[in-house]
């Protein structure tokens, strides 16, 4: 029985999948498709999280597609209103229609001989549990499966952990029924999550500390851009949304690039900001000063002040120190201080995972992805028709996924015009090998070696800078000298003679 076949399959329905789908759909017309998602819903991430205040950690103007604006007055938006504008995104192109839920891909097989992939997912119940499995066969493969592990976040091995007699839980599984009111919380971690959660949290809760080991750069920004709000009220939509997104992403790119040529101002300028919002008397250089430098590590952002506004209120504070163990009644931390808790929240991270957790294997051997090249910052050396998105993490995660799907469809096309069947990055000649990311977070430093490398040169090197991908992904050469094409094999002759007649000759 023959298998069912596509020109592309993406996997992954949130964010970036419905994304490449709606690209694949307007500049690659003819070709068949499925988007397959695992979980029982789409929206990724913003289906995922069920966490009290689940916000946008970057400006909705540059994490909003390229091809649909943003129109919420919120630059900085609640979750919810994400998850409604990717869905919505969908239902608009008809690539709801093309969607396979609870479709958990497995294992991705390619064979050079038919010049196809052979997928195999695992088809789930409404609870996730397994009940058959399905393959499927295309000649092209789009991952968009995010960057980490979905099944469950980084929790560490807390001593004394079975002794606490309160509630654990981690924002990647927000149980639906958790009252927090009155209580007292303790928030371990410092990153987006841990300030997005405080603030919600200090709403309603007794008092919410936020428990860190060391600070992280936060910075406030106002939740309604008001230039943005002209541009709306003087042109149409979609020229506000672009004007709006570039005005955000060249900002973007001129802080960034400041952080590293010029540390201590931005430093300076971040901290000045914390004071004017927590006063003079608060314990910045305890509880807001990292060691390390500006986007060393992401930045947190928060909006309109909402956790300072926490913390000036009496109702949130920040404790900076290590965790000795758990009791019976919170944590005891190594100064002998011990933080009463009737809940605790392990905001302490994601586990990264390499393409959403799928065997591969290329004509039988097992692709080992942390021994291949990325290409472009998408794509992997001797791997061949796969691509995968992976943002920026210096801008929104939407800017590169949108130049990833612009180049793979170029790419498509190129092959289809050329009649070329298979597309496989092979390194020339000598390079070095550079670690994938270059961030010293330890969600990032605990799984970047199962990465795949990124080179010291052109097509192999991250740039990490939107205007050189526009230059490279949307306006580059397709047929460079890294990129080998290969036509279809030739079909399989099969002959109709019996033995009989063919030894007789």
């Amino acid at each position: 029985m023959a298998l069912e076949h596509f020109d592309v399959l993406i996997v992954g329905g949130g964010l970036s999948g419905i994304g490449a789908a709606h690209h694949l759909v307007n500049k690659c017309p003819g070709k068949t498709f499925a988007v397959l998602e695992g979980r029982a819903a789409t929206g990724g991430t913003w289906d995922l999280f069920r966490y009290p205040g689940i916000r946008s950690d970057s400006d909705m103007y540059t994490m909003g597609y390229a091809f649909k604006p943003w129109t919420n007055p919120k630059a900085i938006a609640d979750g919810p209103s994400i998850l409604s504008y990717v869905r919505e995104t969908a239902r608009e192109a008809g690539i709801d229609k093309h969607i396979r839920l609870n479709h958990w891909v497995k294992r991705a097989s390619w064979s050079s001989e038919s010049a196809r992939w052979t997928v195999e997912a695992e088809l789930r119940d409404a609870h996730g549990e397994r009940i058959d499995t399905v393959k499927l066969t295309c000649n092209f493969l789009m991952m968009c499966s995010g960057y980490y592990r979905y099944a469950a976040g980084y929790t560490p091995d807390f001593a004394g952990r079975e002794n606490f007699r309160g509630t654990v839980v981690h924002p990647q599984h927000w149980p639906e029924d958790l009252d927090y009111a009155g209580k007292r919380v303790v928030v371990i971690g410092s990153g987006a999550t841990a300030v997005t959660l405080i603030p919600e949290m200090a709403k309603t809760a007794a008092n919410v500390v936020m428990l860190q080991r060391s600070p992280t750069y936060v910075v406030s920004m106002p939740a309604e851009d008001k230039l943005a709000a002209w541009f709306r009220r003087k042109f149409s939509p979609r020229t506000a949304y672009g004007l709006t997104r570039w005005k955000n992403v060249i900002m973007g790119m001129i802080f960034f690039r400041l952080s590293r040529k010029r540390p201590e101002r931005i430093k300076r300028m971040i901290l000045n900001g914390v004071r004017a919002a927590l006063g003079p008397d608060y314990d910045i250089a305890t509880h807001f000063t990292p060691s390390y430098n500006p986007w060393d590590q992401r930045l947190c952002l928060v909006p309109d002040e909402d956790l300072f506004k926490a913390i000036r209120d009496k109702r949130a504070e920040v404790v900076t120190d290590t965790i000795e163990r758990f009791t019976e009644g919170g944590i005891l931390l190594s100064s002998g201080k011990e933080l009463e808790a009737d809940v605790i929240v392990s905001a302490t991270g994601l586990a990264l995972e390499v393409l959403g957790g799928v065997d591969f294997a290329v004509d039988g051997k097992t692709v080992d992805f942390s021994r291949t090249f990325n290409y472009r910052g998408m794509m992997f050396s001797d791997v061949p028709n796969l691509a995968s998105t992976f943002g920026y993490t210096n801008a929104s995660w939407t800017l590169k996924a949108d130049l990833t799907c612009d180049y793979v469809c170029r790419l498509l096309n190129t092959m289809e015009r050329r009649r070329y069947a298979i597309a496989t990055p092979r390194v020339k000649g000598d390079m070095e090998a550079v670690p994938f990311l270059d961030f010293s977070s330890g969600y990032v430093q605990r799984g970047i070696g199962k990465f795949p490398k990124q080179g010291s040169r052109a097509p192999w090197k991250l740039y990490q800078n939107y205007a050189l991908d526009i230059l490279s992904l949307r306006y580059g050469r397709i047929e460079d000298d890294e990129m080998e094409f290969k036509r279809a094999p030739s079909p399989v002759r099969v002959s109709t003679r019996t033995p009989e007649a063919i030894a007789a000759e």
